[in-house]
């Protein structure tokens, strides 16, 4: 069954994203906030926390960066990398969506905090687009709502293509470095 993890900042669309994964047959990990929307429209999702055994830390500046859930994305589609992936409890990761802290949001508003500037830089959001995209071969990376429809349509036509995955793998780079262009002009000034 294949699995793909979903931790989200902007919620757009995401429960009717889950709720087609679901009814064709995926296992839905996800994080925090994300998690608790789809438990409360009755998307069966196994938390993040509960699949690495590791608890959200550090007032939640730490919930996917873990080696189950970057393994599960990084693990190339080889008997020997899955068997690792098998023997330490964990599985293939086939799909993210994810999408990032609002930063440019944040600096934009008047008296906006350095304090809040720095709470809204992503670490583990950037992390995971990042696995995803290096591991495009295999991973499908959603990290703009807008794709969701496409991306379900693949599916439930046989398969994601690999164009597909190279296309959103290309925009996902494009978003991180977008993202950390933001924070280098913010903090540069």
């Amino acid at each position: 069954m294949p699995t793909a993890i979903l931790s989200v900042h902007n919620k757009t669309g995401l429960v009717e994203f889950a709720q087609g994964l679901a009814s064709l047959g995926w296992t839905l990990l996800a994080s925090g906030g994300t998690a608790k929307l789809l438990r409360d429209n009755h998307i069966p999702v196994t938390e993040v926390a509960d699949y690495t055994k590791s608890p959200e830390i550090l007032g939640g500046r730490v919930k996917t960066l873990h080696p189950a859930i970057h393994g599960g994305l990084l693990a190339r589609p080889t008997d020997e990398d899955h068997q690792q992936l098998l023997d330490l409890g964990w599985d293939y990761i086939d799909l993210v969506a994810v999408n990032l802290y609002p930063f440019e949001e944040t600096i934009a508003k008047p008296n906006v905090t350095y304090a809040d500037a720095i709470e809204n830089i992503d670490i583990g959001g950037v992390t995971l687009i990042r696995a995803a995209a290096k591991n495009h071969e295999r991973v499908t990376l959603i990290c703009d709502p807008a794709d969701y429809n496409s991306v379900l349509d693949e599916i439930r036509a046989g398969g994601i293509s690999a164009q597909t995955r190279t296309k959103l793998a290309i925009k996902g780079f494009a978003s991180t470095a977008h993202y950390d262009t933001a924070i280098h002009a913010y903090l540069n000034k």
